[in-house]
């Protein structure tokens, strides 16, 4: 594929999803997931779940970091830019025509009620993406993971514990058990 063509084709696609969508990070990479992995097999399912955590880990928002990893991988530093312009671009519009008509949204019952409805809808596409995600480990029986995600789900939800905790008990658990796989393939 040209650098042009595959320039162009990953900034239409970041765009696209940006300007329409709505709920942030993980609604908008459910649909990357969609477009990189199904549609236009670019992506692995297990490297798109890389850069969903790499995204959620790192700093800044999670959409950014996300188009960030599929830019950088698909055509390096300048995809990476690209993949980053598509995805700014749509909400920076959509903030700067918002921001000449804030009075009267802010005032209209119409306006409030849609975006009351559009609430329900993300929670629907949130529900999705984490069920698409922790489908593959359920079939592949990957107990330890499927025990770490339900304790993670836990522990934040019931009892009120920082997620920062449970991101850093999850990296000392994956460096643990890396460890130990490396230590095992050593001795054979």
């Amino acid at each position: 594929m040209k650098k042009t063509k595959l320039y162009y084709t990953l900034f239409i696609h970041m765009f696209q999803l940006s300007a329409f969508t709505f709920g942030g990070g993980y609604v908008i990479v459910s649909l990357m997931r969609k477009i990189f992995v199904d549609k236009l097999k670019w992506i692995s399912e297990e490297e798109m779940l890389d850069f969903i955590a790499i995204a959620q880990s790192s700093p800044g928002a999670m959409a950014i970091n996300a188009s960030f990893a599929v830019g950088y991988r698909m055509a390096g530093l300048a995809g990476a830019v690209i993949a980053i312009i598509g995805t700014v671009l749509p909400p920076l519009i959509v903030i700067t025509v918002i921001s000449f008509f804030y009075q009267s949204f802010q005032s209209n019952i119409y306006v409030r009620r849609v975006l009351t409805g559009m609430q329900a809808g993300i929670a629907a596409v949130i529900a999705d993406v984490v069920f698409d995600m922790a489908l593959p480990y359920f079939k592949s029986k990957q107990a330890l993971s499927i025990v770490i995600m339900i304790l993670s789900f836990i522990v934040v939800t019931f009892l009120n514990v920082n997620v920062l905790f449970v991101v850093i008990s999850c990296i000392l658990i994956g460096i643990i058990l890396t460890i130990i796989r490396q230590r095992m393939r050593a001795r054979k």
